[in-house]
C-alpha cells in the first residue's frame, strides 16, 4: 500500500538535508521508534512500537539507506521487521524528497508498506490515517530538533515520546469521520459562482 505525506520545516533545505543524513537523529523523532544498533554500511537495527486499537504491535528489524542523492536531495530507505510476538511482519520502502519553499523546506515522504499478520487486519484508511498522524508528530519533532541543532542546544531531551495508542486512535477516527462527512456533504454544496 502506498502512503504519501508532506510537511514543511521552517529551516533551509541544506539544514534539513543535513538532519536527514543523521539516521539516529531522524529515528529519535519518530514516535515509537528506537534505534538499537548501527550495523555498518548505512544499516541500522531497531524496534518500532505502535498501538492500533486493542492491538499493540512491536516490530524488531533493520533499516538500510539504499540511496542518498545530495544533488536532488532525495533518500530511499528499506526497512523490514517482524513482530516480537510472532504475529506478523512489515516491510516498507521510504522515499524522502526535499524541496525549497521560500526560506523553508517541503518534505515529501512516500511509504510503500506491506503488512502481514495482526496489522494487516486494519483497513487501508485506518493505516493511512495512523501514518498521517505519526508523520505529523515526526514533523513537529524534526522541526524542534533541527532548530535546537541550529542554535547549538542539546537534543538529548528531544527524543520522541512513545506512540500513544489512544491519542493516535482518536486523531485517526477524527480523520476518518471528516473524510466521511466530506463525501456526504461535498456533492450537495451549491456552486458559489
Amino acid at each position: 500500500m502506498l502512503i504519501n505525506n508532506e510537511f514543511e520545516v521552517a529551516q533551509p533545505i541544506e539544514k534539513v538535508w543535513e538532519f536527514f543524513g543523521d539516521i539516529p537523529g531522524v529515528a529519535a523523532c519518530l514516535p515509537g521508534a528506537d534505534l538499537t544498533e548501527q550495523l555498518g554500511d548505512d544499516t541500522y537495527a531497531g524496534t518500532v512500537g505502535i498501538r492500533m486499537g486493542p492491538v499493540k504491535l512491536e516490530f524488531a528489524g533493520q533499516a538500510t539507506v539504499l540511496e542518498r542523492d545530495d544533488a536532488t536531495k532525495q533518500m530511499v530507505i528499506d526497512a523490514t521487521g517482524s513482530d516480537l510476538k510472532g504475529r506478523g511482519q512489515a516491510a516498507m520502502k521510504i522515499t524522502a524528497a526535499l524541496a525549497s519553499v521560500g526560506s523553508g523546506t517541503r518534505v515529501q515522504m512516500g511509504q510503500d508498506l506491506q503488512l502481514s499478520g495482526a496489522a494487516a487486519q486494519y483497513g487501508r484508511g485506518m493505516i493511512t490515517d495512523v501514518s498521517t498522524v505519526l508523520m505529523g508528530q515526526f514533523a513537529d519533532n524534526a522541526q524542534r530538533r533541527i532548530a535546537a541543532l541550529e542554535w547549538g542546544e542539546s537534543v538529548d531531551d528531544l527524543a520522541a515520546k512513545p506512540a500513544s495508542g489512544l491519542a493516535i486512535g482518536l486523531q485517526a477516527v477524527r480523520m476518518a469521520l471528516m473524510r466521511v462527512l466530506r463525501r456526504f456533504f461535498l456533492p450537495y454544496q451549491p456552486d458559489a459562482s
